[in-house]
C-alpha cells in the first residue's frame, strides 16, 4: 500500500495526546464535514471506512458539525443504515443531470430531488433520534438586499460582502447571521460560538430538511430556503459563506474532533479561499485531527484535481460522470490506509502539526 495516500494532522492538544497517549476512539465528542460541493466525492469511500470500523466504537454523544455539503454527508452517517444512504447520496450526486443551461430554479429542484431521495421515508425521524450522533447543521440567513434572489443585486451584496471581507472578517455579519439547526438533547460546544450574529434554531422533523438544503443553498446557484419552520423569517443560504471550514470551537476540552477534509488546510470562509492568511484561531482546533487526501494521492486521479462544481461546466456530461465515477473508484485506497492505520494503532506517528 501506498503509504503517502492519506495525510494526519492535529493541533497541538490533539498532537500531544495522541503521542503521548495514542488515540482512543472513544474520545471522539466531534466529527466535523465542511463545505465543498462535488469535493466530497473524494471522501465518500473514507465515510464508508469511518460507519464500518470506527462510528460503531463511538461513545455518545458524538456531535456532527456540519455546514453545506458536509451536513448532507452526515444526514447520512445518522441514518439506521448509513452505509447504505452514503450509497445513495454517491449514485444520485454522481447521476444528477441538467439542461445545456439550468438557472437557479432547475439546480435547486434537483437539489430538493437528491436530499429527498437520501432521506427516504424514515431518515428525518432516525436522524432525530439516533442514539450517538447529535446532528447540527450551521446556515445563514441573508441579511437586507442579500435576501433578494434578484440575480445583479444578489451579486452586487455578495461583490459588497468578499470587499469588506478583505478588511476584516467580523463584517460578514453586516451582510450574514448564522443559524445553527442543533439537537437540542445535548448542546454541542459551539452552541454559543461568538464573533457573528447567531439564532439558535431546534432540529425538528418540520425543519430538518429544509436547514439541509438550506446550507447547501450557495448563493446565484440555488435559490434560498425562505421562512424555515421554528426560525426567524427570512431567506436562509449556504454556511460555509461565513463558516466554510469551521472556524468556531469544534469540540469540548475533553474530547477530541475527527475531521475528514478534501485539504490539509482549514479555509475559515468562503471569501477566504484566496486569502491565504486567514487560519482558524488556534484553539478552535487545539483538539482537531483533520485526515486529508494527499497531494501525490491527488495527482493521480483524473485530470490531477478533486472534483468540483467546475465539472459541470468544463467536461460533458458523460466525461464528468466518468471522471466522478474513477476518483470514487481511487478512493477506496484511502479508506484502506485509514483502516490500516487504525488497526496497526500508526496514528501518532504520522501525525503532522495543523
Amino acid at each position: 500500500m501506498n503509504s503517502s495516500s492519506l495525510t494526519f494532522k492535529a493541533g497541538a492538544g490533539a498532537l500531544k495526546s495522541v503521542k503521548k497517549h495514542g488515540f482512543d476512539v472513544s474520545s471522539v465528542g466531534t466529527i466535523a464535514g465542511a463545505s465543498g460541493g462535488a469535493k466530497w466525492l473524494v471522501l465518500s469511500q473514507l465515510d464508508r471506512a469511518i460507519l464500518a470500523n470506527l462510528v460503531p466504537k463511538l461513545e455518545g454523544p458524538v456531535h456532527l458539525l456540519g455546514t453545506s455539503i458536509g451536513s448532507w454527508r452526515f444526514a447520512c452517517y445518522a441514518q439506521n443504515d448509513p452505509l447504505a444512504a452514503i450509497e445513495r447520496f454517491e449514485t444520485a450526486y454522481i447521476e444528477q443531470r441538467f439542461s445545456k443551461q439550468p438557472d437557479v430554479h432547475e439546480i435547486t429542484a434537483k437539489s430538493r430531488e437528491i436530499i429527498g431521495f437520501v432521506l427516504g421515508e424514515h431518515g428525518i425521524d432516525e436522524i432525530l433520534n439516533h442514539p450517538v450522533f447529535r446532528t447540527h447543521v450551521m446556515a445563514v440567513r441573508s441579511r437586507h438586499i442579500l435576501a433578494t434572489e434578484s440575480r445583479w443585486l444578489l451579486g452586487l451584496a455578495l461583490m459588497s460582502a468578499a470587499s469588506l471581507n478583505l478588511i476584516s472578517r467580523k463584517t460578514l455579519g453586516l451582510f450574514f447571521e448564522r443559524a445553527l439547526f442543533y439537537d437540542e438533547r445535548e448542546l454541542p460546544p459551539f452552541f454559543d460560538v461568538t464573533g457573528f450574529p447567531l439564532q439558535q434554531i431546534p432540529l425538528s422533523a418540520a425543519n430538518l430538511e429544509d436547514a439541509i438544503v438550506a446550507t447547501g443553498s450557495i448563493p446565484l446557484v440555488l435559490t434560498g430556503v425562505r421562512d424555515i419552520d421554528g426560525a426567524a423569517p427570512g431567506v436562509y443560504r449556504d454556511g460555509g459563506v461565513i463558516d466554510y471550514h469551521h472556524d468556531l470551537p469544534h469540540s469540548a476540552e475533553e474530547r477530541l474532533t475527527l475531521y475528514p477534509h478534501f485539504y490539509d488546510r482549514i479555509v475559515p470562509g468562503w471569501f477566504d479561499k484566496k486569502l491565504g492568511w486567514r487560519r482558524p484561531h488556534p484553539k478552535h482546533v487545539d483538539r482537531t485531527i483533520l485526515i486529508s487526501p494527499s497531494a501525490k494521492f491527488v495527482a493521480r486521479l483524473p485530470n490531477a484535481k478533486i472534483p468540483d462544481r467546475s465539472d459541470f461546466v468544463n467536461y460533458s456530461e458523460a466525461e464528468r460522470v466518468a471522471a466522478w465515477r474513477t476518483c470514487t473508484s481511487a478512493c477506496v485506497q484511502l479508506a484502506d490506509e485509514f483502516n490500516e492505520v487504525l488497526e496497526k494503532d500508526l496514528l501518532a506517528a504520522r501525525l503532522l502539526p495543523l
